[in-house]
């Protein structure tokens, strides 16, 4: 178990943080001003879901930063809808969730998250032949010019 965390791992944790902070304000102030006009709650499902995103936002950024260090897995699904949230209008969101996928990526943290989830990442691993084997032998294919003779007929009579 590493004893500091990345700096990548800091800066993801910080950022969905700040994310889900803006998703939660930015998904209550849409629910307010839609419940205001007469479409309102028609529309509210829509604007409900940033302020749901946020809520995991905050709840995957405090396992990230807590001491010591819980065990969780990179969330790509947290990342893909805080993308999904430039539908709603927050570009933040967005920014945020693209650059958490490309340090999702990156083999420091991919090593982190191994380690703190206790789990070795695999690597290929070569195959070798037994040293005792011996290499198959290719089958010898007649070549053109040895084609079998048939006997040639010599010009002796036998005997009629």
């Amino acid at each position: 178990m590493q004893t500091q965390k990345p700096t990548l791992i800091n800066v993801i944790a910080w950022t969905t943080l700040a994310s889900g902070i803006v998703n939660l304000i930015w998904g209550l102030a849409a629910s307010g001003t839609v419940l205001a006009t007469i479409i309102g709650i028609i529309c509210t499902p829509i604007t409900i879901l940033p302020t749901i995103l946020g809520i995991f936002e905050i709840i995957y950024a405090a396992k990230l930063l807590s001491n010591p260090p819980q065990a969780v897995q990179p969330s790509q699904n947290i990342a893909i809808f805080e993308i999904a949230c430039v539908l709603a209008g927050n570009v933040f969101a967005m920014v945020v969730g693209i650059l958490s996928l490309v340090f999702y990526n990156d083999q420091i943290v991919k090593d982190y998250f191994a380690s703190l989830n206790g789990t070795v990442p695999l690597a290929p691993v070569p195959v070798t032949p037994p040293a005792s084997a011996t290499p198959p032998v290719p089958p010898v294919e007649p070549e053109a010019s040895e084609v079998p003779e048939t006997p040639k007929h010599s010009g002796e009579d036998t005997g009629n």
